[in-house]
């Protein structure tokens, strides 16, 4: 019987790296099949995605992919938490994964499923510690991390475990299987040579981060290093053609004039804002019209500047609390944005129950659910936005007119 191993990524862009952990994760898991939830148009980071999702779709079927399936906007630029929480339950909801591999810093799996139980049953003693740190004025990132040291007493082991990106996600799906009580097996790979935030190339690895910094320089030479050929290709296209979107900074306009049509109250009700943090960015807001000098003059030792970044995405996009609260409870669709010949198998595989969509129109079209409805407009919504971008050819309605992407 085939195996089917699930992955979920950003592949901004997809580079030598990402081909390296798909053929691994195919071969540790003896895998005949890959299915990729990825995200869309906007990224966990608060950030773009260089390319929008239907080119890094064609970019992730170049590289081994066989069935590519759109993580929900929502989702995609949620916390950690959220975000594994969302792809875990596509995963478990299609029915036909068998295991789930991720990348991580640390050399074991059961470092990071350690703190994954600590972080998923919370026992009082850690709650406790992880109050008390937060009472310092730590953020949420640095006082879990703290406390987490604490409570296990062994920070020879744990020391830096939480610092590591890809640790913080592994961790979080490690958690999600939990919560999901899902059957599908994690599978850790070690990151080799690049890490996530590392600007070096070594060999012809680079990481994501390195590859954006790369091509807002504009050397590309270095670049066509470190991705596949056609996919270096379909880059070179994007840009000729002014089809892409280096960073937020794109937006600068239409996000400051978002938070200055907003009231205080109206930004108080986008997720993550708490104590107070409305007053702040309203302020902020009022006071310049360049979006790195605001995100700088609010970020702090409590307030990342990743956290800030989604504020203003939700901000941008529409983003409640109250849709945040919905998508926590609800099992998301599955909208497959395209597939291999393989792929095209897999999707006739996938549970009768779950709500798949091939047609966007006709899926909108035919839903009745208004939760489903309200989260297929901020997908809707997300890519109108995110053309906006564009050096040209900027148009709206693309979820509409773009068809599955075949390989």
């Amino acid at each position: 019987m085939s195996k089917v191993v699930g992955i979920i990524a950003e592949y901004n862009p997809f580079h030598n790296g990402h081909a390296y952990h798909i053929q691994n994760a195919k071969a540790q898991t003896k895998s005949d099949y890959v299915v990729a939830v990825m995200t869309g148009n906007f990224t966990q980071r608060g950030n773009t995605s260089v390319v929008d999702k239907w080119e890094k779709t064609r970019m992730a079927l170049i590289g081994g992919v066989d069935l590519v399936i759109e993580l929900p906007t929502i989702y995609s630029i949620s916390s950690a938490e959220n975000f594994a929480n969302g792809a875990v339950k596509i995963l478990k909801n299609i029915g036909i994964v068998d295991t789930i591999s991720f990348g991580m810093e640390a050399d074991d799996i059961s470092t990071l499923n350690n703190v994954a139980n600590v972080l998923y049953n919370e026992p009082p003693e850690y709650k406790s510690i992880l109050e008390h740190e937060l009472s310092k004025g730590n953020s949420f990132p640095k006082a879990r991390e703290n406390a987490t040291m604490m409570y296990l007493n062994d920070i020879k082991r744990y020391a830096n475990v939480l610092k590591g990106s890809n640790n913080i996600l592994a961790i979080e799906y490690l958690k999600a299987l939990k919560k999901q009580k899902s059957n599908i097996t994690p599978v850790g790979i070690k990151r080799e040579k690049v890490y996530y935030n590392s600007t070096k190339i070594i060999d012809e690895y680079a990481s994501a981060t390195g590859i954006r910094s790369l091509l807002l320089r504009n050397q590309l030479d270095e670049v066509r290093r470190v991705v596949p050929s056609k996919v270096f290709n379909l880059l070179l296209n994007d840009i000729r053609q002014g089809t892409y979107v280096l960073d937020i900074t794109a937006f600068n306009n239409e996000i400051i004039y978002k938070l200055r049509s907003m009231s205080a109250k109206d930004i108080a009700n986008l997720p993550d804002v708490n104590e107070g943090l409305e007053n702040l960015i309203k302020e902020k807001a009022n006071k310049t019209n360049n979006l790195i000098e605001l995100i700088n003059s609010i970020k702090s030792k409590r307030y990342t500047q990743t956290r800030i970044q989604r504020i203003l995405l939700y901000a941008l996009i529409g983003i409640t609390k109250k849709d945040m609260e919905i998508s926590k409870k609800m099992i998301p669709y599955v909208r497959v944005l395209g597939c291999s010949e393989n792929g095209k198998m897999l999707l006739s595989q996938i549970n009768g129950r779950a709500k798949v969509i091939t047609s966007f129109k006709k899926f909108e079209k035919a839903n009745k659910n208004k939760r489903i409805a309200r989260m297929l407009e901020i997908d809707k919504l997300a890519t109108d936005i995110y053309t906006l971008g564009y050096k040209k050819n900027s148009v709206a309605g693309l979820d509409y007119t773009k068809g599955l992407i075949l390989q």
